[in-house]
């Protein structure tokens, strides 16, 4: 593989390249994407951008971390964040979607991994701490939940709201409440956590004991996310996975359940004799 990249699709969001870009393009290592904008990551930790401008796309910042050997790059809708080899971060694009991070740039170190939601970030740090900045309302104000962000090993994210796991097995949210950022109403079950996954308005988390618990808002629908008409056959779970409105687990019987929004996967009976023994 010599790391080169083809890109198709619209030329406003990125599909079509200028021959100078395209010669960039080569050991690329990582690509992440805003809504209509590409960051790519070269062997040689330089970024290359292309794409829209108004959703994230700077030559001029490619220019400025060309000997920044950066490692992972994140995106929201519209602004993007890398973190350099030695954990710190720089952001660009605009500060309403997470690309300005000065008000906590000195509290940027050491990060392992940065989550989005369309219009924030999270950072989380090698000591388990959680860093947040963006639009408070999707869960760039971590300041409510600050003292319990400890020991955090996973960070899963909504489109506006962030679920952290930390090593005890508890979960810890915050965000927009109709997009999964209060988990009052499960907290008490919320423990010995494994696993969560989340939809564009809501989380389940399968516990140890190969449960399921669910949280926040339907895809389309003002209701809380309901999976009372499978919880029967949510025991024994060993995976889960989600689109934007509808999540599917896995048992150790072989069997695949879904639940939430039909249009978005929720319904699997029409296939269901094809999801056996799996």
């Amino acid at each position: 593989d010599d790391g080169r990249v083809i890109p198709w699709g619209s030329s406003f969001g990125g599909g079509g390249i200028s021959r100078s870009i395209q010669e960039q393009l080569q050991g690329v290592e990582q690509i992440q994407s805003t809504r209509q904008a590409f960051a790519a990551i070269r062997a040689d930790g330089s970024i290359v951008t292309w794409g829209n401008e108004y959703y994230g796309a700077s030559g001029e910042m490619a220019e400025q971390l060309a000997h920044e050997e950066i490692r992972e790059i994140a995106a929201s809708f519209r602004s993007f964040a890398a973190i350099r080899r030695d954990g710190s971060v720089v952001t660009w694009g605009p500060a309403e979607c997470g690309g300005d991070c000065q008000a906590v740039q000195d509290q940027l170190r050491d990060v392992r991994k940065i989550q989005s939601t369309w219009q924030a970030f999270a950072a989380l740090r090698a000591d388990g701490r959680v860093v947040t900045w963006g639009d408070p309302q999707s869960g760039g104000d971590s300041s409510e939940v600050q003292e319990e962000l400890v020991d955090v090993q996973e960070i899963q994210s909504s489109s506006r709201a962030f679920a952290a796991l930390r090593a005890d097995a508890r979960v810890v949210t915050w965000g927009h409440p109709e997009c999964g950022g209060n988990s009052s109403r499960v907290l008490e079950r919320l423990t010995d956590v494994v696993q969560i996954q989340a939809t564009a308005r809501a989380f389940a988390a399968m516990r140890a004991d190969g449960t399921v618990v669910t949280w926040g808002v339907a895809w389309e629908y003002d209701s809380d996310v309901d999976s009372s008409e499978v919880q029967h056959l949510l025991h024994d779970v060993m995976a889960l996975q989600a689109t934007d409105g509808a999540f599917a687990a896995v048992t150790t019987r072989g069997e695949v359940v879904s639940w939430g929004s039909s249009e978005d996967g929720g319904d699997n009976s029409s296939v269901q004799e094809q999801l056996q023994s799996l």
